[in-house]
């Protein structure tokens, strides 16, 4: 199930601060690859039919989804147990932020637990942590996400597009753009500017049932 070719799971032990940062690179450039150039096929890997999975990367820049060590304790601090079952049950951007999230927490993890094997000092740990400050997952999470948003609302818009695309305003006649609000009469069906019937967005929100001037109308006539 290995992502980008295999061989990545051989133990290494990195004794340096330098060495310890460039297993870290090394493991956080495969995660980062996994949840944006490689997410399709993640995503596909993280069968909610199958048991509890992690994600783990590798040194050599190689990602795989695969069951847990099972040694205990294990070689090396596990990742988040169980990604896949929440697969299904999230929004998919907000899925994926979720797994960098614990992502990020892991691979601090493993570059800690190199420092404290190794026994680095005082002055080493915090080398270390500068080094890594200055990369995490965060920042590349955060345009994947702003770019699969960008996405999700150009098709959005494209689709209210062409189901609004013939729609007229019942009062001016000019046809739908979806940077404008509209509003449907419940009693005639037909679509209106805001602007045209004087009603904003937030007012909208207060009205249950809205029927239009022309319908408001003819209730109000004697029979």
């Amino acid at each position: 199930m290995a992502g980008g070719g295999g061989g990545g799971g051989a133990l290494y032990n990195p004794r340096t601060v330098e060495e310890v940062f460039r297993d870290f690179k090394g493991r956080r450039a495969a995660i980062l690859r996994a949840l944006t150039t490689d997410v399709q096929e993640f995503f596909q890997q993280c069968d909610p039919e199958k048991d509890n999975l992690c994600l783990y990367g590798f040194p050599n820049e190689v990602w795989e989804v695969n069951l847990p060590a099972e040694e205990v304790p294990p070689e090396l601090p596990e990742p988040a147990l169980g990604i896949n079952f929440a697969r299904d049950g999230m929004h998919e951007k907000d899925w994926l932020s979720l797994v960098a999230v614990h992502s990020d927490a892991w691979l601090l993890s493993v570059s800690f637990f190199f420092g404290s094997k190794f026994g680095f000092d005082k002055t080493d740990r915090k080398r270390l942590f500068n080094m890594i400050n200055e990369r995490g997952l965060d920042s590349k999470r955060s345009k994947t996400i702003q770019s699969m948003d960008e996405e999700e609302g150009l098709e959005e818009e494209e689709e209210d597009e062409e189901e609004h695309g013939e729609t007229l305003c019942g009062a001016c006649g000019e046809n739908y753009a979806s940077d404008e609000f509209w509003i449907c009469c419940d009693m005639c069906e037909k679509w209106f500017h805001g602007t045209c019937v004087k009603i904003t967005p937030a007012r909208a929100e207060h009205i249950k049932h809205y029927k239009c001037p022309s319908c408001t109308n003819k209730r109000a006539r004697p029979y």
